[in-house]
């Protein structure tokens, strides 16, 4: 085993612990490789990935191998175990792959798992290459080339929710075999996503009251309530990865290819469908996309999975549920970001209370669109509440491909 030592800084701590890591998750990729081919498979020249979750991500190549293997290798290793009540990344993203390896290679819309182990918390996956992901389309100066991506993106999000619709008990059972810890350790408990959407809708109403001086409408408490009854119903269930950001997938010739799973789970496929109206936005920095953009993506979402769904064919039905889990979304990052917004100070085009302002100003459009004066009326308050606290004329620039 060979570890790539090329930008690395031996005289800190730091770059000593980087080296230690790669190495490590070198060392159990090639005892799970051996393990699953039954012969000793050498990895070299192994690079830093810089993952940014719990992951040490290595590329690598494979020097030696008495097997049909790619020329170079992923490697994703989870070297922490979860505390208990943790959410543990490791069995999410290995169920995950698990799952869309069992797929037909048309089917499966992200690299092949070749190898795992839940004793060394490692998964070895095809690699892909070097090629750009979504955010660099959109961080890019070629609009066409970012709408394509952007196109691509929504068509592999339908494929993915076509392909493993009817797969929630397969799933299910894969996480809670991999959730159990090594040589027989205690499972860890998976937490309950529809405890979490409702932990975090609670926390709206006195947020907005307390920090905005704004009350709920009725019409937003139902809306809301909607969306979580949509959640937790059995209707449109699929595959989500969750963190919905472009860096976290791949342009590729084939289209575009879903990387992380670290929170991979089965749940309304609706909530993801709303993100392509409120694009990326548990992701760490969204901007906007021109006019036009989220119908399109939309439209080429709803395409791919419409005959599964066939009642997503009616514009009102698809447009409503919509509505309602762009609600929920928007809710969502407001529990997440308002709370830690200074009450004063200079705002950042680009930064959260501009994201708050964008996201409810288009709530507000949409749901007067769709003869939801309610919601609109609640959004169009929140939307000048947040304007006059943090500063009039805030709003998302567009990615830099559409400026």
């Amino acid at each position: 085993m060979t570890v790539d030592t090329s930008s690395a800084d031996d005289s800190t701590v730091g770059a000593g612990a980087e080296l230690l890591s790669i190495e490590a998750a070198v060392v159990a990729a090639e005892a799970v490789l051996a393990h699953r081919f039954g012969s000793a498979i050498t990895l070299v020249d192994a690079e830093d990935l810089e993952g940014s979750g719990p992951a040490t991500v290595v590329r690598a190549r494979v020097a030696s191998s008495p097997f049909a293997l790619p020329r170079t290798l992923v490697i994703k290793h989870y070297p922490e175990r979860p505390m208990p009540g943790e959410t543990d990344s490791f069995a999410r993203e290995a169920a995950s792959y698990q799952l869309f390896t069992a797929l037909s290679p048309e089917e499966r819309v992200c690299p092949e798992l070749l190898a795992h182990d839940r004793d060394h918390r490692v998964l070895v996956i095809d690699d892909l290459g070097r090629t750009d992901t979504l955010e660099d389309k959109l961080n890019g100066s070629d609009g066409r080339a970012a709408e394509t991506a952007l196109l691509s993106w929504a068509r592999s999000l339908g494929r993915m929710h076509f392909s493993t619709a009817n797969r929630e008990a397969d799933f299910n059972a894969l996480l809670r075999r991999l959730s159990a810890g090594a040589k027989g350790e205690e499972q860890p408990r998976q937490p309950d996503q529809i405890v979490e959407l409702v932990a975090a809708c609670e926390q709206v109403p006195p947020l907005l009251r307390d920090v905005l001086n704004v009350p709920t409408s009725e019409a937003a408490h139902e809306a809301l309530g909607r969306a979580l009854d949509q959640a937790r119903s059995p209707s449109y269930r699929a595959f989500s990865p969750v963190d919905l950001w472009p860096d976290n997938n791949l342009v590729t010739s084939a289209g575009v290819r879903f990387l992380d799973f670290e929170r991979g789970r089965i749940r309304s496929a609706l909530v993801d469908a709303a993100h392509l109206r409120v694009p990326f936005a548990s992701g760490p920095k969204p901007l906007a996309l021109p006019s036009g953009m989220s119908e399109a993506m939309i439209a080429a979402w709803r395409a791919e999975v419409v005959a599964l769904w066939p009642g997503l064919a009616d514009e009102d039905t698809l447009s409503s549920y919509l509505l309602d889990n762009q609600l929920l979304l928007v809710s969502m990052a407001t529990a997440r970001l308002l709370p830690r917004l200074p009450g004063s100070g200079e705002f950042s085009a680009s930064g959260p209370a501009s994201a708050l302002v964008t996201w409810w100003r288009d709530l507000t459009e949409y749901a007067g669109r769709e003869g939801e004066d309610g919601v609109a009326d609640h959004a169009d308050t929140v939307t000048r509440a947040l304007a006059a606290r943090f500063g009039r004329g805030l709003a998302l620039p567009l990615y830099p491909a559409f400026r």
